[in-house]
């Protein structure tokens, strides 16, 4: 498994993204997120999605360069056409937009249709954070391919559906809960079967109704099985709601559309912290919030109590340093993309 340095993975996927299609600005933001993902130790949404963004690109799924268009406003809200343009980009302009807003009526929100996959779900209310505002985000993929069964069931009827929600803190590294409404994400079973490795058993069920540790039984008529393990009710639930928000209140619809067309609905919102109290008392009493919470005893077999999002500011710190591990196959797709696109030599990927 290569090791890489994250500049030196970044330039490789922009590049490449360049040379499929994309136009600098893009390429650069859909890099970005991606090893931005892979720095906080999400490899399923880092470098890895780069070669299949690009297969989207070639059968027209993903149309770079295209304008996103605003359909609808209020001095308060956005319904935003992405025109299948990269959801990295298209999503990142959406939640800028509503950060100016918010600075305005205090509480603003939108939603986004017809763009391509978002990436990690974090880097949008992590925008709203670094300007001092509380941001919330949800996604599905609309009509496109489901992965997850509702609770009690086996036949996939649900996207991954993720939550996040980011705040201004005091502290060195943000403060942010980043999770998927299925017992994992779809990328993390991908990356398994592209690591050869085994899954853990309460992930997947086969189309056979049966849990299996097979993580390749996912493509082959299984599905994710909702946040929960035995109380997977919550987990479902939570993901229909989210359908609800991205794939209804956006008019995505729900269900399969037979194409397949990957399509991230998303409902984004921005809270402006100071119409609340003070923002420098708020992200002080969260930072208080976080050490407290770190200080609780650990229970048997735990190595202590982490506040949200503190692991992936340690992977971070520890990544940025030693660089970042690129599966063999992964590192093999990318080499011959390079080659495909004549940049083998100027990227050197041996």
């Amino acid at each position: 498994m290569p090791i890489v340095q994250a500049d030196r993975l970044t330039h490789i996927g922009a590049a490449l993204l360049r040379a499929a299609g994309a136009s600098k600005d893009e390429a650069d933001a859909v890099a970005v997120g991606c090893i931005n993902a892979n720095l906080a130790g999400h490899d399923s949404h880092g470098i890895i999605a780069i070669p299949t963004y690009i297969d989207r690109i070639k059968v027209g799924h993903i149309v770079p360069g295209e304008k996103w268009t605003i359909v609808q406003e209020s001095p308060a809200t956005t319904v935003i056409d992405g025109h299948w343009g990269f959801g990295f980009y298209v999503n990142a302009k959406a939640m800028q937009l509503t950060i100016e807003k918010a600075k305005k009526t205090n509480v603003a929100a939108c939603t986004v249709f017809r763009q391509s996959h978002v990436g990690r779900l974090a880097a949008y209310p992590l925008m709203a954070a670094k300007a001092g505002m509380i941001g919330i985000a949800t996604a599905d993929s609309g009509r496109s391919t489901k992965v997850v069964a509702p609770f009690g069931g086996r036949e996939a009827r649900l996207g991954t559906n993720p939550i996040s929600i980011a705040v201004p803190s005091d502290l060195d590294g943000p403060i942010y809960l980043d999770m998927a409404t299925s017992a994992v994400a779809a990328g993390k079973v991908a990356l398994a079967a592209a690591r050869g490795e085994d899954i853990p058993k309460g992930w997947v069920v086969g189309k056979d109704g049966k849990l299996t540790t097979d993580p390749k039984q996912l493509r082959q008529g299984g599905a994710l099985l909702p946040l929960g393990g035995t109380e997977g009710y919550k987990g479902s639930g939570l993901a229909a709601m989210v359908e609800i928000l991205c794939g209804l209140l956006t008019g995505l619809g729900f269900g399969v559309e037979p194409t397949g067309r990957h399509n991230d609905g998303t409902f984004m919102a921005v809270f402006n912290v100071e119409a609340f109290r003070p923002l420098k008392d708020f992200k002080k009493e969260v930072a208080e919030f976080a050490r407290y919470l770190n200080a609780t005893p650990p229970s048997e077999g735990s190595t202590g109590v982490l506040y949200p999002g503190e692991i992936e500011h340690r992977t971070e710190q520890e990544r940025r340093k030693s660089g970042i591990g690129v599966e063999d196959d992964t590192w093999n797709k990318l080499r011959k993309l390079a080659a495909d696109y004549n940049l083998a030599a100027e990227l050197d990927l041996k």
